[in-house]
């Protein structure tokens, strides 16, 4: 069922899109409220070929001006370069490129859409994804002429694919990819006798927490200097944890404990793309879980009380709060940049599936529907995703981009600062990763395990107390049975 069009009530001569979440939740339990957007009504046909920006401006100068978004200021300066390679190759069109930082990104775009001053093209993270599929306002990249070609071969295995609505058609041409690895302090790991290698063959389970376990109690130093394997270590006082504490994780645990889940064997959803039913409830989540945030309550992983805004896992570990962090590629020049520590990479544990897994994620340059009446917007997009604009960002060493060439030179970025990225490369090779869960109703699934998580890691609650959730979530999910 797609969206249906109603009137907004601030903008009376503009229809509004409603999703099909915002229908089914009206006739159900109060919930927080979804994102309504407003749009003109216009079919995929419309898209193709057309001169018109769509808004009245219709100047050359107007058609030949691109406004694209994205958040990362570290990436800004490459894809500055991209624009102006696309703009030399592209006589008289101008690429105008807004940076706004991640907390107020999302919000931003979300107004610019209701007052129908959104971008014509805006990087896209897969969290996000579903929920604008279902409102209507990406435009389909393969009945465009300019995008209709990017193929999934030509990107690091099952990026292209992610994007793929459940209508078969494509909405996010790939930008990059990033996998979560443990970052760590070698002058905290060396103090304590512990090797790369020994760090790079780790082995964890619910019952004991193997040789992670260990590692991190040896690691972690109470204020009188003892160790936490170390007789008389004080749990409640610690001086450097082992673990560095981020947020609870909300519904997909990236940089937390999906690390864990995965290498249990455990998966989001009953299937690898647009699920139906989450697994909250599963005994190998639950169990893993506890065993992790159990760990705070050994001493080993610093508690949610010591997680801020400014103290996040990252800082911990640069202030020396704490001897490793679990985090993402994209982290790896700020974390390797920070003075006080000698920075290095380990690839995350093994688990009881008897493999290691790690998170890949990838975003992916999206086309509004606006955008998609600017051929130029379309040829932007379509330069985005070549090999020339991504080995051009390769050359930042900031990213891993998602074509194979691109990735290949920003290994080489790294190499020649003096960074091993295998850690993030290797499980790539190796098959080990998995995505994140991509369902409809997802700004709902985080509201509902946002606080259910954190009353795990802040107050003890026992992972058991996640049923409930699951099952809240999956009675949003079995909606779209009833209203299709």
């Amino acid at each position: 069922m797609r969206p249906t069009l109603v009137d907004h009530p601030t903008l009376v001569s503009r229809p509004a899109l409603v999703s099909r979440a915002a229908t089914a939740r009206a006739r159900s339990v109060a919930l927080p409220l979804t994102l309504s957007l407003s749009l003109l009504a216009t079919g995929c046909a419309s898209l193709v070929g057309t001169g018109s920006t769509g808004d009245g401006a219709d100047s050359a100068a107007a058609r030949r001006t691109v406004s694209y978004w994205l958040w990362d200021s570290n990436q800004l300066p490459g894809y500055q370069r991209c624009a102006t390679a696309f703009e030399a190759a592209d006589p008289g069109t101008k690429v105008k490129i807004s940076q706004i930082g991640w907390d107020d990104y999302w919000t931003k775009l979300t107004a610019s859409m209701i007052a129908g001053t959104e971008p014509d093209v805006f990087t896209d993270h897969i969290t996000k994804f579903a929920q604008f599929v279902d409102l209507d306002v990406l435009a389909p990249l393969d009945l465009l002429p300019a995008t209709r070609s990017i193929k999934d071969s030509d990107y690091q295995p099952g990026l292209a694919a992610s994007w793929t609505g459940q209508d078969g058609h494509r909405y996010g041409a790939p930008k990059d990819w990033d996998t979560v690895a443990m970052f760590y302090d070698k002058k905290k790991t060396d103090a304590a006798g512990i090797s790369a290698e020994t760090l790079n063959s780790l082995d964890w389970n619910p019952v004991d927490g193997g040789t992670f376990e260990k590692t991190i109690a040896r690691l972690t130093v109470d204020t009188e200097g003892r160790r936490g394997d170390e007789p008389g270590f004080d749990r409640h006082s610690v001086a450097t944890y082992g673990l560095a504490g981020n947020d609870a994780g909300e519904e997909n645990g990236q940089t937390q404990w999906s690390a864990f889940t995965g290498s249990a064997g455990w998966s989001y959803t009953d299937k690898k793309a647009w699920g139906t039913h989450y697994n909250y409830d599963q005994k190998s989540f639950q169990s893993t879980i506890d065993w992790y945030f159990g760990l705070a309550e050994k001493g080993y992983l610093a508690p949610y009380t010591v997680f801020s805004k400014s103290n996040k896992a990252d800082v911990q570990l640069g202030s020396g709060q704490a001897a490793i962090a679990l985090h993402g590629a994209w982290m790896t020049r700020t974390i390797y940049n920070f003075p006080k520590i000698e920075a290095r990479t380990a690839l995350t544990p093994v688990g009881p599936s008897g493999k290691r897994a790690t998170m890949r994620n990838g975003l992916a340059d999206s086309l509004t529907r606006r955008g998609a009446r600017k051929p130029a917007a379309q040829r932007w997009v379509a330069y985005l995703a070549s090999d020339a604009c991504q080995k051009e960002v390769g050359k930042q060493g900031i990213v891993f981009p998602a074509s194979k060439a691109g990735t290949e030179v920003a290994v080489a970025a790294y190499r020649k600062q003096g960074i091993d990225v295998t850690a993030f490369t290797r499980p790539i090779a190796d098959g080990t990763t998995f995505s994140f869960p991509v369902t409809n109703y997802a700004a709902d699934v985080n509201a509902l395990m946002r606080p259910a998580i954190q009353n795990v890691y802040a107050n003890g609650a026992p992972a058991s107390s996640l049923t409930t959730t699951n099952r809240q979530i999956n009675r949003i999910l079995a909606q779209d049975d009833g209203n299709r």
